[in-house]
């Protein structure tokens, strides 16, 4: 670990393969630091600093005399394998429809409460990491210290001064070496002497092994109500260790044990700590009791794997891992100094794309927080801003869901509580959905697959859940899942608790996952026998029902109730409109697969084929909105947080400008008459949903919603927001808006089908007059480059390696066709024509 010269080689990525002519005008000039900055140690959990390899989690509070590391490892959850049926359920199946085809929808309502089941394990946490300083670092000078996140590095620091010695921590979380590391440095030999200890909430024992670890063992409560019952009642859990271990300086520095299992560091240059982890947790279908795993033997073998790493090995790793991912896309954006829709012109080198006039005093000193930065966004509407979020959401991606991973929860990995909001469990109604929108549009396409991985084993689940529940073939998820792969419905009424739809709209993750990346291999092995057993489902759920069509019943729109014909609120009924867009949206799909895959002739494929024509059409209300269900109910919540009934716009592909321009018109209503309050994740669709709309004032008008600094401690009086280190606000914080940023961005930017490529179809021109975006990805396995400038398109750069990719590109009303050959970039000028091809680099492809 001892301190020597090097040099990073930073590769190139796929985005570097175009350069467009506004980048040498630019002359090197780029937006702000990819940096989220804080003027001081964290107060709040909501102020500390995530970081993540996908599997392991830390937040950062920065504290100068105390510092805390909390820890999070994304297998530890309570309980075991459940059993998710209900041998109750045919008959009050049967009981609840009947009510429902007498229009007796309150009384189905209540009687729907018996189909539901048990609620959802809970996500729980690692432990903390301490560290204390003496008395002197009470008394650092304020006016040095800094604490920032460098996304480009995916790194953590802190920096302070006692006297004349400057102190340095930094924090990283390697996936390659499946360690969180820590340095902490001080700028005189000698100055680094603090105490270090590792504890947890959760029931364990602690000690330390030789003269540099610090090791606990723990467990998970095997039930989720372990507290309220007596030991012997409550089954063995999740089993974990975790292990710090600490390394000083050679020349000098003395490592000492406490008896209280605590490390002293005295007197040493420098010291690292290596945090590792592991539990038992063997898969959904393995109880505890039963693993063969030993977490504390895979911890020390983790650690052995490194031992000869030094601290510079570790963070090149770490680097060469994250950027890999990172570094494929960039985004700048300005404001223009003059109005987009004047007739004057500026030569080029007059206004820069990539300045970020942000008109906020002082901003070009990095003292200035992120988070006075977003409290000034209402009034400055920061474009730099914009790209640090939209960045910032593709980070936590890549630090909270990697291969091998489990699927990111409704806070990602990060979770400071036993029982934390929600449960922090899988919400399959938007949230877990919303955590992978931006994983193909914005280019992080590995990190979608522990979804896939999440949705064979909901399959495995779900098909018991389906056969004694409903008696029906195939798979199905209903709303809330866990780390066991829950897919039972939900405790509780049946607002929430009956929507058997979680598995289908997740399956249409597997036909988007094709789409964009046209992997044939994917579509055969992985993604066609999930969307055969969820479309066996939904054919035996389907029902005849009036005037030949097919029906959903019992329905619900996602926790949000209606006033049912004899005046009594209720939220059961029949074929809510988002039930019969996913289930189009899910036949579309396998049909579409089987004639790629050469299944045609399937009878499952033919039965679809028979089904889809008497499927219930999305219909308009009186008021010139689409329904949200099959009959005109009055909604009682006209402004709900959910835009269920939208889905067909987005993220699905039933509701288009192009071919269905009438429920464009509803949609468009439908969102004013939601309003533009609500929730982080509700904020995000509503962005994307304009923006398929095309309609860039309403979707940018979404974008500067979010930008509301949320004040922890009076959370409760906003919906919607931003805390200090950028998590999003339901409130409390839940990650899905996070990630519903970048996705919405992208769709304001680049929109795709298999055959169309609409470029800057919602860009807001009078905000973003100027700019380029660089590594998106389009369906067809398309890579899309765009700058702009003054509002109007500069140069496009595409390619693709599939052969003969043709696209129809359209741009404010023009259309052209392009031939695109593979191995090749091209490039096309305002006005779609392609003035330039060259080859791809000899050694990547697309």
């Amino acid at each position: 670990m001892e301190d020597k010269e090097w040099v990073l080689v930073q590769r190139s990525t796929e985005k570097d393969w175009w350069n467009p002519s506004l980048m040498e005008d630019n002359n090197g000039e780029s937006s702000k630091p990819l940096k989220v900055t804080f003027s001081g140690p964290a107060k709040h959990w909501t102020d500390a600093i995530p970081i993540g390899n996908g599997r392991l989690g830390a937040m950062i509070w920065g504290g100068v005399a105390l510092e805390t590391l909390q820890l999070n490892e994304d297998t530890l959850w309570t309980g075991i394998p459940g059993d998710y049926t209900n041998p109750n359920a045919p008959a009050a199946l049967l009981e609840v429809r009947k009510l429902v085809d007498n229009g007796q929808y309150a009384e189905a309502t209540t009687a729907a409460e018996k189909l539901s089941g048990n609620q959802s394990d809970v996500y729980q946490l690692l432990g903390d990491i301490k560290l204390e300083f003496d008395d002197s670092h009470l008394k650092y000078d304020e006016k040095t210290y800094k604490r920032e996140l460098d996304l480009d590095t995916a790194t953590a620091r802190v920096k302070y001064s006692v006297a004349d010695i400057e102190y340095t921590r930094e924090h990283f979380a390697s996936n390659p070496n499946q360690v969180i590391v820590t340095k902490i440095s001080g700028s005189k030999p000698g100055s680094v002497s603090f105490t270090v200890s590792l504890d947890s909430k959760m029931s364990h024992h602690s000690y330390v092994k030789g003269e540099n670890q610090i090791i606990i063992e723990g467990s998970c409560p095997g039930n989720r109500y372990a507290q309220k019952l007596n030991e012997n009642d409550s089954p063995q859990g999740i089993q974990f260790t975790a292990i710090l271990d600490l390394q000083v300086s050679e020349a000098r520095g003395l490592v000492r044990v406490s008896e209280d299992s605590k490390l002293r560091v005295e007197g040493s240059d420098w010291a690292v700590l290596l945090l590792v982890s592991s539990s038992s947790f063997d898969g959904p279908f393995t109880t505890p009791i039963d693993s063969k795993k030993n977490p504390t033997s895979d911890s020390l073998s983790v650690l052995k794997s490194i031992g000869n790493l030094s601290y510079f090995d570790l963070y090149a790793h770490h680097l060469d891992d994250y950027q890999s991912l990172f570094h494929r896309v960039s985004l700048q954006l300005s404001k223009s100094s003059k109005n987009v829709s004047g007739n004057a012109s500026l030569t080029r080198k007059e206004h820069m794309p990539f300045k970020s006039d942000i008109s906020l005093k002082g901003s070009e000193d990095d003292t200035v927080s992120t988070a006075e930065r977003v409290k000034a966004f209402q009034t400055n509407e920061d474009p730099s801003l914009v790209e640090l979020l939209f960045q910032y959401g593709r980070y936590l991606l890549i630090s909270c869901s990697r291969p091998g991973t489990q699927v990111a929860n409704l806070q990602g990995i990060w979770n400071k509580d036993l029982t934390p909001p929600w449960d922090g469990a899988q919400h399959l109604n938007i949230n877990l959905q919303m955590n992978y929108w931006p994983s193909l549009s914005c280019n992080l396409k590995e990190c979608q697959e522990p979804l896939f991985e999440y949705i064979s084993s909901l399959s495995i689940s779900g098909s018991k859940t389906a056969k004694v529940n409903y008696e029906a073939k195939g798979w199905v998820a209903h709303q809330v899942s866990d780390l066991w792969a829950k897919t039972s419905p939900d405790a509780g009424q049946a607002l929430w608790a009956l929507w058997p739809m979680g598995g289908a709209w997740l399956c249409t993750h597997l036909w988007e996952h094709y789409t964009y990346t046209m992997d044939k291999d994917f579509l055969r092995d992985e993604a066609y026998p999930l969307l055969e057993g969820c479309t066996s489902f939904l054919l035996d759920w389907l029902i005849e029902g009036p005037g030949g069509y097919l029906e959903t019943n019992p329905s619900t729109s996602p926790e949000h109730m209606f006033i049912a014909p004899d005046g009594k609120p209720a939220s059961v009924s029949y074929s809510s409109t988002m039930d019969m867009s996913i289930i189009k949206e899910v036949f579309s799909a396998i049909v579409s697969a089987a004639k790629i895959l050469g299944r045609n002739e399937d009878e499952l494929v033919q039965k679809v084929l028979e089904a889809l024509p008497r499927l219930l059409p999305t219909k308009i209300a009186r008021d010139g909105s689409i329904m949200e269900w099959a009959q005109d109910f009055q909604d009682p919540e006209v402004h709900h947080r959910h835009v269920s009934h939208l889905f067909g716009l987005f993220p699905g592909h039933t509701i288009t400008v192009e071919k269905t321009p009438d429920l464009c018109k509803a949609a468009g209503n439908t969102l004013y008459k939601r309003g533009e309050d609500g929730p982080g994740w509700s904020t995000m669709w509503k962005a994307a949903l304009w923006a398929r709309l095309h309609n860039s004032e309403h979707a940018y008008r979404m974008v500067k919603h979010l930008f509301v600094l949320v004040d922890p401690e009076n959370e409760g009086n906003y919906e919607g927001g931003l805390y200090s280190n950028l998590f999003t606000a339901h409130p409390p914080f839940q990650i899905d808006a996070n990630f519903g940023f970048p996705a919405a961005i992208a769709e304001m930017l680049v929109q795709s089908t298999a055959e169309d490529l609409f470029l800057l179809p919602a860009l807001p021109r009078d905000k973003w007059a100027n700019g380029c975006v660089r590594g998106l990805k389009a369906r067809g396995k398309l890579t899309v480059n765009i700058c702009w400038k003054e509002g109007d398109l500069r140069e496009v750069g595409l390619w693709s390696n599939e052969q003969n990719s043709l696209k129809r590109l359209h741009y404010r009303g023009t259309t052209v066709k392009a031939n695109l050959s593979p191995g090749r970039v091209y490039t096309f000028n305002r006005t779609l024509k392609c003035i330039k091809k060259q080859p791809l680099p000899s050694a990547v492809s697309c």
